[in-house]
């Protein structure tokens, strides 16, 4: 699993029929520490509901296509959690409500 932010949503109006009706989200992989982006992107299936702003974790690769959404899919990259907090040696790096 791998942290990232949402940074945007990606649209195509033309797709496979095994991915119509999919949302799919741009991420930026974070530093978990200091809670800034790596500049590395990377486009996923949304499997959990998330939105712009929200630090995520997503999977690539087989696991990508483990969750009801992109079961049977062409996914290389799947949301599949929205992280609520992080904290590092008793420390809270991140607070989603804060």
């Amino acid at each position: 699993m791998v942290l990232a932010r949402v940074v945007g949503t990606v649209v195509s109006s033309h797709k496979a029929p095994k991915i119509e009706g999919i949302k799919f989200l741009l991420l930026e992989k974070i530093d978990p520490v200091t809670m800034k982006g790596k500049g590395d992107y990377v486009v996923s299936m949304d499997s959990v509901g998330a939105g712009e702003g929200e630090i995520v974790f997503y999977v690539s690769g087989s696991s990508a296509r483990y969750t009801d959404v992109t079961a049977g899919r062409p996914s290389d990259s799947a949301v599949i959690a929205i992280v609520d907090r992080i904290e590092k040696d008793g420390v809270f790096t991140y607070e989603k409500n804060r």
